[in-house]
């Protein structure tokens, strides 16, 4: 009878640990699938905006700018009054040039705290930063890295052409541009914080990725969800066979 008794409480016990098992893994399960939806949603998005860079010439990104950057990064959507009170303000990709000029697989970030010095009055603008040379690259790859901090980052120059673009333009590690109702804008977001995003990055891959690893190892093939968007990057920023 105490062995029966002692068999029981042991199935009950098992049975007991298995559901306190499963109540602990669903918040891990669900919080990965809404950061995975986020991800997702978030590169969705980013392919649009660079997507009208290219559909609007006069109002837009030059292209000069777009073939000359080692990498693009857009954060769509990020919300002006959020930012007031120094929090994260928004969620972004950047893609950054392989061997061969493509652009490679992608890796989230966010932007945050700082300073922004705004330049269109909507309270949801469209961010599109271009990292112009390998320095800007370096600074992009740190744990944070601070606009007009650490990194030289103007706003960027709107047009058909580069020719407008200022020598501090022509400098900087970074350039910048808001965007909205289908207008570019040139934005200095002076003292912004951007980082990379590991658990957005993470969800996006289904495993472990570094920034690093993503952007400038080169042996990280982009997932299905983002592949169009690298392959819009790819486009907007090619370079002449020359």
């Amino acid at each position: 009878m105490l062995r029966k008794s002692l068999f029981v409480l042991a199935l009950v016990g098992a049975a007991g640990l298995g559901a306190w098992q499963l109540r602990a893994a669903e918040p891990h399960d669900s919080n990965h699938g809404k950061k995975e939806a986020q991800s997702r949603e978030t590169i969705r998005e980013a392919d649009a905006v660079l997507k009208a860079a290219m559909s609007a010439p006069d109002q837009g990104i030059p292209k000069e700018l777009l073939a000359r950057a080692e990498c693009i990064g857009v954060f769509p959507g990020v919300k002006k009054g959020a930012f007031v009170v120094g929090g994260e303000f928004g969620r972004g990709v950047f893609t950054c040039r392989k061997e061969d000029s493509a652009m490679g697989a992608p890796a989230m970030f966010t932007m945050g705290g700082g300073s922004v010095g705004w330049q269109f009055g909507g309270k949801k603008v469209d961010v599109v930063l271009l990292i112009m040379n390998k320095e800007g690259l370096r600074h992009l790859l740190q744990d944070k890295v601070t606009l007009g901090g650490e990194v030289a980052a103007v706003a960027g120059p709107v047009g058909r052409t580069a020719q407008v673009a200022t020598d501090a333009q022509m400098r900087a590690e970074i350039l910048s541009w808001s965007h909205s109702r289908g207008v570019f804008l040139g934005a200095a977001f002076k003292g912004a914080v951007i980082k990379p995003d590991a658990s957005a990055t993470e969800a996006l891959y289904g495993e472990p990725r570094t920034a690093t690893e993503i952007l400038v190892a080169e042996n990280v093939e982009p997932p299905d969800t983002a592949k169009q968007f690298v392959a819009t990057a790819t486009e907007s920023s090619r370079r002449s066979a020359s």
